[in-house]
């Protein structure tokens, strides 16, 4: 084979196999479904799994490493061909990884009948497969540029190991290292890789559109400084969550990445909103910052873990959803425009955002919002399955010709 187009058409298996996308985006989707409409049971203790995870951990483990260690699945194994020049994983293969990723989905959620080691090596071995996958291609390809982001990859499957250390412990892991380890990593790889597609996506719209104001040109001094400052902050959230020094870096953070994402001219995408939610998606960034620096200076308002959520709903929450939406209909032949049901779902995005915020500025309404925040995060990702679907499950226009 040749070329990747050679390469899918001589698949004779399962169309969702014939790119990195197609499993991942789909099976991201239909867990975040399953796993909130497991977690709103659980929440108000009408439910139980059968996991050692106590049910906020179990929560916030499936969310982070579960949900967003598939869809990053999806994106690099989508990505990393064009960054690299190298043939995708398609086939057997690409199913063999989408299969241990399941695999530990399971295992983490029946636990309680099974060793802990075993348990934590079922989940791990999908996304140290994974990178090993990944770490051989960008080395093939001499993609050095994208170390980086193996890098970032790495930390992301530390936070997870540590997060099962932390849980057989008997320790909370919910608000442990390996939380902020994970989390930590996928907002530098939400600021990272963000940080070239958005104002890429948005000045290519507005050239289109003859647009007479463009972003500034992704990567320069401005935005290596803000980077620089963001993983600062972030390391010192992992070591020192409650430090104010902690509170200080993660405030500077926020201001510089803020005024980072002024700068990509997000204000003249609205009447697009595939190109309007990256940058949404983005702002998330310096809020969860600048919210993560007023609990640690001045606690009380949201509450760490509503203030967490800026980040963990709101940033990885929209910005995946809106790489998913955008990769899928561009992949697929599809006009890059977001009809009506996909703007339903980014809204109802940002309203489970909201409302799971809200849940921590109002804890005696908490049970009732958190409900509601996961109801919409039920319409947003069931909504993304039932308007992409038929895309990422069907054959390929170029194979059934």
């Amino acid at each position: 084979m040749t070329t990747t187009t050679e390469q899918m058409r001589a698949w004779n298996g399962p169309a969702i196999l014939t790119f990195g996308f197609r499993p991942f985006f789909f099976g991201a989707a239909v867990w975040a479904v399953l796993a909130m409409a497991l977690w709103v049971p659980m929440l108000s203790g009408h439910l139980m799994l059968p996991t050692t995870f106590d049910p906020v951990s179990w929560h916030a483990h499936e969310f982070l490493f579960g949900y967003l260690g598939a869809v990053v699945a999806g994106f690099l194994l989508t990505a990393v061909p064009n960054w690299t020049g190298r043939l995708p994983i398609v086939g057997w293969r690409l199913g063999m990884l989408a299969g241990l990723w399941l695999v530990g989905r399971v295992a983490v959620a029946v636990s309680a009948g099974l060793p802990d080691v075993l348990v934590a090596m079922a989940d791990l071995a999908f996304p140290v497969v994974f990178a090993f996958l990944i770490a051989r291609e960008i080395v093939a390809g001499k993609n050095w540029r994208n170390l980086v982001v193996l890098a970032m990859l790495g930390v992301f499957i530390l936070g997870n190991a540590f997060f099962h250390w932390e849980a057989a412990n008997g320790g909370y892991a919910a608000q442990g290292y390996g939380l902020r380890l994970g989390l930590g990593a996928g907002i530098m790889m939400i600021a990272v890789i963000g940080g070239r597609v958005v104002p890429s996506f948005t000045r290519n719209w507005l050239v289109k559109r003859r647009g007479k104001v463009l972003p500034a040109p992704p990567m320069q001094s401005f935005d290596k400084a803000a980077l620089a400052v963001l993983a600062v902050a972030l390391v010192l959230w992992v070591a020192l969550p409650l430090a104010p020094l902690t509170g200080a870096a993660l405030a500077l953070a926020g201001v510089l990445h803020t005024l980072r994402l002024a700068r990509w001219a997000g204000h003249r995408t609205f009447a697009e909103p595939l190109v309007m939610v990256l940058h949404t998606g983005y702002a998330f960034v310096p809020l969860g910052s600048l919210a993560l620096a007023a609990e640690i200076l001045a606690p009380g308002f949201f509450g760490m873990a509503g203030a967490q959520h800026f980040w963990l709903a709101g940033a990885v929450g929209l910005m995946t959803l809106a790489v998913m939406t955008r990769a899928t209909l561009g992949h697929t032949g599809q006009e890059l425009r977001a009809g009506a049901g996909t703007v339903t779902i980014y809204l109802a995005l940002i309203l489970s955002v909201i409302a799971r915020v809200a849940g921590g500025v109002w804890p005696e309404f908490s049970g009732l919002l958190n409900t509601v925040a996961g109801l919409f995060w039920i319409l947003a990702f069931g909504g993304f399955a039932v308007l992409y679907g038929s895309l990422l499950l069907r054959l390929p226009a170029a194979k059934r010709i």
